[in-house]
């Protein structure tokens, strides 16, 4: 295939990947701010951080309530990561290549665009029974177009690069969300927060729509050291960024002139494979993310440089 729809692919999954977890953490956020009490540090503010855009968000905004805060995520055309810049990017990335997709697949995508592009010309947005409505449509239409992708196209490079892009970003995600964490360890929390510390761990496990694979899977009442290690280390789990990792790995050993990659692939899994929360203290927890990160955009610029005629900026 070429390598311009090798990077058309990836790009398509990475931007609906964003798109899913841009609505999924508003979504669970919502909810979580009606079990907690005012004064627990967990408002609208740390969305905008898990995403390292505070300082986007303030050029741009004055106020960090719940209208401008949703209105920056969510429909911002001037912010390349909102919700509908990023969807309208998948759009054009799946316009460009629907010769190599189901016509189902552009159908499910132009759809959930045109739904989102309704919003931006009307104040239903700051209404939070119309944005439970966005954020669900958006949910299902995701979940749908992943599930026609593996119903109705072949298993092939095509959709290896899919896979490849989904899995980055949504490794990249997880280890953002996993960030929160910091907050929730550090010895300065408040008394409230240590309070109310279950609930923010369920809501992180909701976040990444693990909480029923958390209660089969480790059977023990919701805590943070167990929260970490599943959501770090479950080779099972398919948000947990090891999973992550595996997938890429399986994608990459099967797409030709792969060169070097699986190594580092296996270097990256062994990094995170010997992440010991337990031995972990807050800042060095932030440490291990934050450079984590950094390796997954290194793994990006690799896959860029090997597959594609140059790098994109995001």
């Amino acid at each position: 295939m070429l390598s311009r729809s090798a990077e058309r692919l990836y790009w398509l999954a990475r931007y609906l990947e964003r798109t899913e977890n841009i609505a999924r953490l508003v979504s669970v956020h919502m909810n979580l701010l009606m079990d907690l009490p005012n004064g627990v540090e967990m408002g609208w503010l740390q969305l905008v951080r898990i995403n390292a855009l505070e300082q986007q968000f303030y050029e741009k905004y004055k106020i960090a309530n719940e209208r401008n805060i949703t209105r920056f995520l969510l429909i911002d055309k001037s912010h390349t990561g909102s919700l509908f810049s990023s969807l309208s990017a998948a759009r054009e990335n799946i316009r460009t290549s629907r010769d190599l997709l189901p016509d189902e697949a552009w159908e499910q995508v132009n759809e959930m665009y045109l739904f989102v592009k309704n919003f931006n010309h009307t104040d239903s947005v700051y209404n939070r029974s119309n944005r439970v409505l966005l954020l669900n449509e958006i949910l299902k239409g995701c979940q749908r177009f992943t599930g026609l992708l593996s119903g109705y196209m072949s298993h092939n490079n095509p959709y290896r690069f899919i896979r490849l892009g989904k899995n980055i970003e949504r490794a990249d995600m997880t280890s953002r969300i996993l960030d929160l964490a910091s907050l929730l360890l550090a010895e300065s929390r408040s008394d409230e927060m240590r309070q109310y510390e279950t609930i923010l761990w369920v809501n992180i496990l909701k976040s990444l729509n693990a909480q029923l694979m958390y209660r089969q899977h480790v059977r023990s009442s919701v805590n943070g050291d167990d929260v970490l290690n599943f959501l770090l280390l479950n080779a099972n789990l398919p948000r947990s960024v090891s999973c992550c990792i595996a997938e890429i790995d399986s994608c990459i050993n099967a797409l030709p002139n792969s060169d070097a990659l699986p190594e580092e692939l296996a270097k990256l899994q062994a990094y995170v494979q010997a992440i010991d929360t337990q031995q972990t203290s807050q800042a060095q927890l932030r440490e291990i993310l934050d450079d984590l990160q950094n390796k997954l955009g290194e793994l990006h610029d690799r896959i860029s440089n090997n597959w594609f005629m140059q790098v994109v900026a995001e």
